[in-house]
């Protein structure tokens, strides 16, 4: 059956248009001036439409390639690899929260939310990791950011108990442990909410570098956040050295190089994105009102 044409409709369809297209310019923005020649930024600014075009920011980037390319797997590795720990791990607390069953689970909550309240600061993080031998090391870029975010816990204990308590019931009788009935019944039919964390994951690995600051020593070991990090704190460095020196022969260019690295790292974010979109949405409706 075709839907007839009304005015509303065109008139709701445009606005979502013009909002779409809102949206994207900065990333079309971004990416002109990036391919812009840094002369051309110093005297007319940021424009949708370059006099004169440079590749020049893309080149400092790869110049090294071996290295971005070894930064951009040890990205991908830490990315997939806490993402998918981090889920389990709160899949599984939420699991136990949202189970009626479970003594003192209100008190256990409050065990958990008390740390997203106060936290105990850098030091004692850092004193922990170093005990934990967490120093210069692939494990060092996952466990600490693998300790569950807790408003992501609640959003999915939360989904959970959405759940009818007969589906527990059903299959502890048919003898079915909690391990069982948490990973064959409740995660599947709660893939929307893990989904949805899993994008708050996985953006949280792949846009650190806090962690390699302060955990890593090793240049094999950078990831491409940090390693692009550091070209544009020396490229802003050899720019600021040129201005106080008055040369000016070959201009630095740090404005490109910002946008260059922004277009570099987001690329793998915007392509996940779509596959997750409906689950992203329907996870936090539904996630947010429930409980």
């Amino acid at each position: 059956m075709k839907k007839r044409f009304t005015w509303s409709y065109f008139f709701i369809g445009g606005v979502i248009l013009v909002f779409a297209l809102i949206c994207l310019l900065p990333m079309v923005l971004t990416f002109m001036v990036s391919i812009t020649d840094e002369t051309s930024i110093t005297r007319n600014g940021y424009s949708f439409f370059p006099k004169k075009l440079s590749l020049y920011a893309y080149k400092l980037i790869f110049q090294g390639g071996s290295d971005v390319i070894r930064s951009y797997f040890i990205s991908i590795f830490v990315t997939v690899v806490g993402t998918l720990l981090a889920i389990v791990i709160t899949g599984l607390a939420a699991y136990t929260l949202a189970n009626k069953k479970v003594k003192y689970r209100n008190l256990l909550g409050m065990y958990f939310f008390i740390p997203m309240v106060f936290g105990s600061g850098i030091v004692p993080w850092y004193l922990i990791c170093d005990m934990l031998h967490l120093r210069n090391n692939l494990l060092a870029l996952i466990i600490p950011g693998l300790l569950f975010n807790t408003f992501n816990m609640f959003l999915v204990r939360n989904f959970m108990s959405s759940l009818p308590d007969s589906l527990r019931e059903s299959a502890t009788i048919d003898g079915a442990n909690d391990m069982v009935i948490a990973l064959k019944i409740y995660f599947p039919l709660t893939v929307p909410a893990l989904a949805t964390v899993g994008l708050f994951y996985g953006l949280g690995y792949w846009n650190d570098w806090w962690n390699a600051v302060m955990l890593v020593d090793n240049e094999k070991l950078y990831p491409v956040q940090y390693l692009l990090l550091q070209l544009k704190s020396q490229i802003s460095m050899l720019k600021d050295l040129q201005y106080l020196s008055g040369t000016s022969s070959a201009v630095a260019p740090a404005e490109s190089l910002k946008m260059a690295t922004a277009i570099v790292t987001i690329g793998p974010i915007v392509l996940l994105y779509p596959f997750l979109q409906k689950y992203y949405v329907k996870g936090l409706v539904v996630g947010s009102v429930k409980g």
